[in-house]
């Protein structure tokens, strides 16, 4: 890992002691880290955003990312329908999004607020090509978890993570 981190593929991050032991060190790609695995969805998506706006326009984009978040939130809604109180729906949304490739988790905080974390984001280039994306999400969570949702980190705007601050 040493290497790698001299050649600034990746990065790593300190995370207190969880429990007796060393603190745990966490490794993250960097940009360029991610580079060196070869993808074109990403470049595929923008294009295929570009070209529906160009044809159809925005509102067409917009129709898109509508009917995205009305199957996501009665999806959503089905799946978070016998959770009990708001810890169990933020945990079992974590479960949910991880199966949709976020490698999501979740944890109280000391103020009795919840933190959504999300490690990877598997629609990053339609988000950064398209803002709409990112905020469908963000309604999606508030109504779904029947709670404020803050945004706390975002990856669209160089954060290395999307976390979520979830305030019952």
């Amino acid at each position: 890992m040493a290497r790698l981190a001299e050649d600034g593929l990746v990065v790593s991050v300190g995370e207190g002691a969880a429990g007796r032991g060393r603190p745990r060190q966490l490794w993250h790609l960097t940009a360029a880290g991610h580079a060196q695995f070869p993808d074109g969805h990403a470049a595929l998506t923008t294009a295929l955003l570009s070209t529906l706006v160009a044809q159809l326009g925005a509102g067409a984009l917009d129709a898109v990312i509508a009917g995205r978040e009305a199957e996501t939130l009665a999806r959503y809604r089905a799946e978070l329908a016998d959770a009990p109180d708001l810890a169990a729906r933020v945990r079992r949304l974590a479960a949910i999004r991880t199966a949709e490739g976020y490698m999501a988790d979740s944890w109280m905080l000391d103020d009795g607020s919840w933190l959504l974390v999300e490690n990877h984001c598997p629609i990053c280039a339609a988000a950064t090509a398209c803002a709409g994306f990112c905020r469908s999400e963000l309604e999606t969570f508030r109504t779904v978890l029947g709670a404020r949702v803050d945004r706390a980190e975002h990856i669209p705007q160089g954060a290395r993570r999307c976390a979520y601050r979830i305030v019952p």
